[in-house]
């Protein structure tokens, strides 16, 4: 996989242009359908919003996926990503979790992002829907400990390949102005693929 430059405005610009037959869709869910087999509790489940995303690929396409996320924040990350795409910054795919039988596990090896998927809500914002995941292998959780693995297991962080954070990349200034902390600051690891909304 060959990193795509920072910046593509006037490739994005044309593909931007391009019909909507010539976008790659890499999913189609029904809210019905990215909520099945969820254990969420239906008070959480009537909070969500399925939102249809448009982003630049790693194969330099643009693709079309979408985002279960909590209604509170789905305007907030339906901006970022047009953000994401007018930067040139890399998603590879956003998928809902329903993909990968709701283990965060399989979709974050799969360099997938996604908000919902529930868990213990004591300790997650993904639970709610208040979470996003950004390209997790890209941007893997890094322990602070140097003798813990990295996770997704095997990813190594490269800032030089599109698609990866870093603290001043504009892509995290614009999830720190909509008021989104980023996993980065957290005590013990640096989450770099997560951003949470209290």
């Amino acid at each position: 996989m060959q990193p795509l430059p920072r910046s593509c405005e006037s490739v994005c610009h044309i593909e931007k242009r391009e019909s909507a037959v010539d976008t790659i869709v890499d999913s189609s869910y029904s809210i019905e359908e990215a909520v099945a087999g969820s254990n969420a509790p239906q008070k959480i489940i009537d909070q969500l919003e399925l939102s249809d995303v448009t982003y630049l690929s790693t194969d330099g396409k643009i693709h079309r996926g979408q985002i279960l996320s909590n209604r509170i924040i789905a305007a907030d990350l339906r901006h970022l990503f047009e953000y994401m795409l007018n930067e040139g910054f890399v998603i590879e795919k956003a998928i809902p979790i329903v993909k990968y039988n709701w283990n965060d596990s399989l979709s974050m090896d799969d360099n997938n992002t996604y908000s919902f998927c529930y868990r213990d809500i004591s300790y997650s914002k993904h639970a709610s829907g208040m979470a996003i995941d950004i390209n997790p292998r890209f941007n893997p959780l890094r322990w602070k400990d140097p003798n813990l693995p990295n996770q997704p297991q095997g990813a190594v962080q490269d800032t030089t390949v599109n698609g990866t954070l870093h603290p001043g990349h504009p892509v995290v200034k614009e999830f720190a102005k909509l008021g989104f902390r980023w996993g980065h600051t957290f005590t013990k690891f640096y989450d770099d693929h997560h951003f949470e909304k209290r």
